[in-house]
């Protein structure tokens, strides 16, 4: 008998706990959900409503931001596609799952994933998003990444013979990439990163010399994108001090719509509170900071109407600004379309996620609520600029989106290692190419109909159910 600690507690494993055990119980796990299994997108509903999933959701959402929202979302099938992690996750809690379950991301699309500076100043590459994050079946984020990278082959006017290549390489780095993981250490899985010079060795070796300039480009702009350049273009300074520019629709003042529900007072009350969830070393650092001003921002795709706001703090002077991101946490897609709901509120459980699958996450990274207890809300805190980059994916031809979503890939699957069912993931993976072909089969189905509901939101706007900003 052996013990281990899961959660804070506790539990007891007898020896089947050793890797060969776990990967013959992830063999064991074909017998119920095969692999193939997992290439089959179910049928929805014949009652089922696209665009009126994503209106409900609206409802919880501030109401004067929803028309950007859909704006957003009607540039282009992938930015459809990013905003609507709830219609893929109703269509994931229908078909068939394992119950190999990890952390999951929740949202793991291709523009998910970026680049920030690690609290030791590192450049290094991860997940970037976790509003979803929740416990899940390992496979759903894989195949929300796989058909991010096939939708997005399609708009860059790749042939369904390119698209299933580019899925077939993710996914088969997903694979390899989780099997070298069983294999190792419980700390060498923890301690693993992606760093920027990592990435740039295993691209500069799967590129011919024209393309190796393009990656060069891509990471050269991620390095100069300094922290500083960024809060020149966010803070401006005058006798009184520094403040955030009004830069509509990014940065607005909150008395700016006539819909505020927050207010300044809000804003300095969770940054003042939420320092409770940070170590006590964080604490000391934040106490040396003073709280100046507060923004709306209205930032990415998915999560635009949840309320998100950029505070000013400065430390030594009015020269030394820290910018904080204060973003409402509300249920997670995951839960919604299982009908669950969290043991944690929301924002603790963004935070949770966060840390467990990021490598190197965010040194003032936490949460707090505030409101009435039936009226309570979620928040979580960040830093908005930390060196902060990612990659523009129409700027990609086939071999560097190939290259991209090994890279996304290999990521994922360290995120989801961290959870400790690496060797069971692997063994129901195993050595063949059934678990990419499966991803590649979903993901072209995929794609299909991520264009049909993106049919239908455009027509919900021409028909004037949806109001999108013009």
């Amino acid at each position: 008998m052996q013990a281990s600690f899961l959660g804070g507690r506790v539990s007891v494993e007898d020896d089947e706990g050793d890797v060969l055990a776990r990967r013959a119980k992830g063999r064991d796990a074909r017998e119920r959900t095969s692999r193939q299994s997992l290439g089959r997108l179910a049928d929805r509903p014949a009652e089922y409503d696209a665009v009126g999933r994503l209106v409900a959701q609206g409802e919880h959402r501030v109401a004067s931001l929803l028309p950007i929202r859909y704006q957003r979302m009607l540039e282009n099938p992938l930015a459809f596609y990013r905003g609507a992690a709830l219609l893929m996750a109703d269509d994931l809690v229908r078909g068939a799952s394992t119950d190999l379950e990890v952390q999951l991301c929740g949202d793991a699309h291709l523009s998910n994933f970026g680049i920030f500076s690690s609290p030791e100043r590192q450049l290094v590459f991860d997940v970037n998003d976790f509003d979803e994050t929740e416990v899940g079946p390992f496979e759903w984020d894989v195949k929300r990444l796989i058909a991010s990278l096939v939708i997005s082959s399609e708009q860059l006017g790749h042939r369904a013979k390119q698209q299933e290549n580019i899925a077939l390489n993710a996914a088969r780095e997903y694979r390899t990439a989780m099997t070298e993981f069983s294999r190792q250490t419980r700390l060498q899985v923890w301690y693993a990163t992606l760093d920027l010079n990592f990435a740039m060795k295993d691209l500069r070796g799967f590129f011919s010399d024209s393309a190796r300039e393009r990656v060069d480009d891509i990471f050269r702009r991620a390095r100069e994108n300094d922290t500083s350049a960024a809060f020149a273009k966010v803070v401006e300074y005058s006798k009184s001090g520094g403040s955030i520019r009004h830069n509509p629709p990014h940065f607005t003042p909150l008395d700016s719509s006539v819909d505020d529900s927050m207010t300044n007072a809000d804003a300095y009350e969770i940054v003042r509170d939420y320092v409770k969830t940070l170590s006590s070393d964080r604490q000391v650092l934040l106490g040396q900071y003073v709280a100046r001003d507060v923004a709306r921002h209205v930032v990415g795709v998915g999560s635009v109407g949840t309320e998100c706001l950029a505070v000013l703090l400065t430390g030594r002077d009015a020269h030394d600004p820290l910018l904080l991101q204060v973003k409402e946490a509300q249920t997670s897609v995951i839960d919604e379309a299982r009908g669950l709901t969290s043991s944690f509120v929301p924002g603790e459980r963004v935070v949770r996620g966060q840390r467990l699958m990021q490598a190197t996450p965010d040194l003032l990274l936490g949460w707090q609520s505030i409101g009435p207890l039936k009226k309570r809300r979620s928040f979580y805190v960040r830093q908005l600029y930390d060196n902060k980059a990612s990659v523009n994916v129409e700027r990609l031809n086939e071999s560097l989106l190939v290259a991209y979503g090994r890279v996304c890939a290999w990521t994922l699957a360290r995120a989801h290692a961290r959870s400790g069912s690496s060797a069971d993931i692997a063994g129901y993976l195993g050595k063949g190419a059934q678990f990419e072909e499966a991803m590649a089969n979903f993901g072209r189905h995929y794609l299909k109909r991520n264009v049909r509901d993106f049919g239908e939101l455009k027509r919900a706007v021409k028909e004037g159910r949806v109001v999108a900003a013009s």
